[in-house]
């Protein structure tokens, strides 16, 4: 695949450009629960479905003005406002909690606040990056969206969380890698700006599970080896019998297996690759393949992934070099690159970046 720089370097200037609307819980879920015979089920599902289709639409407009209004004032600390929506969809709600104030009665509001501050303190701590956007965007919250909201996006402007079901998914600021993987989407919007179809769409929401899971990881101090590299953990309710989270890096296909979420579809490696029209060309299926590379390079690497494996990975995205619409043998062969700038032609990260892309049937070089 060939590709043009300056088209390229445009992406990456002008992040503007409205993304996709991209949400946790991925649709072939929703799907399978609107179809549900019990009505409860069926109807908490179309009602997610629903509201994810509005925001589709209101996202591409506040995208365009966000970019607009923001002065980019820089800080090595964050600003966080969380909003309540008060179960209505209305955005953003009513102000409830500022940067600086004591602690919330509201056990969402705390946590929110928590997973936002978790976020920025990987990105400056770790890779330098002052926000989402590299140049100090607040970083805003709204939560008890909706009505039995089964969901949680970054509409471009900030966090949105519903409080689920209660029986299938509860409290969408409970996992914190699920916050870090919504605002990495964020991320992603301001550098390379992967177009969300096929496997660049697959790479975005890859991209988004990585940095989702070492914001979890550096929050908790896990090594790699101590991570579970669960995507979601935490976030299935009583009515899940069999699951254990919304995504496994480490064994994709294997986070679930229930009679009402259905069967984890994630492949693993290349050989299993999905080629579907739905889930806008299986986007959140086989991001399973990139997300196993990264976890068999983490593991590889050992101590702590967001070191070495995840400076390659950032630097990737952040380089200038990938492609809005780069697929897996591209972002393959541009790790190998970071790697090689960053570590040397004869480093272990080298090695063990092509031995992990190569474990998946992704050629790196």
């Amino acid at each position: 695949m060939s590709h043009d720089k300056s088209h390229v370097m445009s992406q990456v200037q002008n992040p503007a450009t409205p993304p996709v609307f991209c949400t946790i819980v991925p649709p072939h879920v929703l799907d399978k629960l609107a179809r549900s015979e019990d009505s409860a089920v069926a109807e908490a599902a179309r009602r997610t479905l629903e509201h994810d289709s509005l925001q589709r639409t209101r996202r591409r407009i506040t995208t365009l003005r966000t970019a607009a209004a923001h002065s980019g004032t820089v800080s090595d600390k964050p600003q966080r406002t969380i909003y309540d929506a008060g179960h209505r969809e209305t955005l953003p709600g009513s102000k409830v909690h500022a940067e600086g104030d004591a602690p919330s009665q509201d056990a969402t509001v705390n946590r929110a606040h928590a997973g936002l501050g978790a976020t920025f303190d990987l990105y400056l701590k770790v890779y330098g990056r002052h926000s989402i956007d590299g140049a100090g965007l607040p970083l805003d919250a709204t939560v008890h969206y909706g009505e039995k909201y089964d969901n949680a996006f970054w509409d471009g402007s900030r966090m949105v969380f519903g409080d689920g079901d209660g029986e299938l998914f509860l409290d969408f600021t409970i996992p914190v890698d699920v916050i870090g993987h919504e605002l990495t989407h964020g991320v992603t919007q301001h550098t390379a700006n992967l177009e969300y179809y096929g496997q660049s769409g697959a790479l975005n929401e890859s991209v988004s599970d990585v940095f989702g899971s070492l914001i979890k990881q550096y929050a908790l101090g896990q090594s790699a080896d101590e991570a579970d590299w669960l995507i979601g953990a935490g976030l299935l309710g009583p009515a899940v019998d069999r699951g254990e989270a919304l995504r496994s890096m480490k064994a994709p296909g294997t986070a679930y297996d229930d009679d009402v979420l259905g069967k984890d579809p994630q492949p693993a490696t290349m050989d299993d690759y999905v080629k579907t029209s739905q889930d806008n060309g299986g986007v959140h299926i086989n991001s399973g393949i990139p997300n196993h590379a990264f976890y068999q390079l983490a593991t590889d690497l050992g101590g702590n992934a967001w070191e070495r494996a995840g400076k390659i990975w950032y630097a990737t995205l952040t380089g200038g070099e990938l492609a809005s619409d780069a697929d897996f043998a591209d972002f393959a062969r541009l790790t190998a690159a970071s790697a090689r700038t960053l570590f040397g032609d004869d480093g272990d990260e080298t090695r063990a970046v092509l031995k992990a892309w190569s474990s998946v049937g992704v050629p790196a070089s």
